[in-house]
């Protein structure tokens, strides 16, 4: 009886948790989209404050890690297509690997560890200081003033930051095409070229749209939920880093599932 009652337990709180998402999500982005033609103005730059936070300065540790990621790709692709005599097929297994699963996953890990335990830790810090007080006391939308430019960055840079992790991924396996499997890099890129379809990239995008919307709704979700103490500023720190972890490979699960049963035979 017990164990029926924990699990009773823990499967109600895991609903209410999404539930809970899915309510700051939906309204943060009804003051994104709707809002402005209600007379709700958008925090424009706020908004380009967050997207380069986000955005711009995650790249150099994105390009560093989705290189090295091509270049393993490449590494163990290749160890199984020489036993076959298909090494020729290594820049195709990169290319599709990257675009529909690793460059937008990747991303989403990196933005996770920059930007969504930083959205958690500022909410957070302003709820125990009681700023989040003052914002409803002067008739301020918190998640109208906080939470929607950091919405609209992450739904802008998202897609941005996965087609450049796209493409330092597949300059990483031209590296090893053209020093170890004979290719020339022009040649690389011309079979790169070939193996892709819309699909592969259509499919990637969608998801890092997806998974942006995902980290910003647990990070400012696990910010006002903290409760009262420094020490509770961390615990939704970590908290928002493993929920999003954890939700972006769940969403990545459905959609891929998704896009498998609706591709074409």
């Amino acid at each position: 009886m017990a164990v029926t009652v924990r699990v009773g337990r823990a499967t109600l709180s895991g609903l209410a948790y999404v539930g809970g998402l899915a309510r700051l999500g939906g309204r943060a982005a009804y003051f994104t989209f709707i809002g402005p033609f209600r007379g709700r103005a958008l925090r424009l730059e706020r908004a380009v404050h967050q997207a380069m936070a986000v955005g711009v300065e995650a790249l150099p540790i994105l390009s560093l890690i989705t290189f090295f990621i091509g270049v393993i790709l490449a590494l163990q692709g290749a160890y199984e297509l020489r036993k076959f005599g298909a090494l020729h097929y290594v820049s195709s297994a990169v290319a599709i690997s990257m675009t529909r699963e690793l460059g937008p996953l990747m991303t989403a890990i990196v933005v996770i560890g920059r930007s969504g335990s930083a959205f958690a830790a500022e909410i957070g810090t302003m709820k125990v200081t009681e700023e989040i007080d003052a914002l409803q006391t002067m008739a301020l939308d918190p998640i109208q003033f906080l939470v929607t430019p950091k919405f609209l960055a992450m739904f802008v840079m998202l897609p941005c930051l996965t087609t450049w992790a796209d493409l330092m991924g597949i300059l990483g396996g031209a590296l090893f095409g053209v020093t170890n499997a004979g290719f020339t890099f022009t040649g690389y890129l011309r079979a790169t070229l070939d193996a892709l379809y819309l699909r592969d990239i259509s499919s990637g995008l969608i998801k890092s749209i997806m998974f942006g919307m995902t980290i910003t709704a647990v990070g400012c979700h696990e910010g006002f939920s903290v409760g009262a103490g420094a020490e509770e500023v961390g615990r939704s720190t970590t908290a928002a880093v493993v929920m999003s972890i954890f939700l972006v490979i769940a969403v990545d699960l459905v959609f891929t599932a998704l896009f498998y049963f609706l591709s074409p035979k």
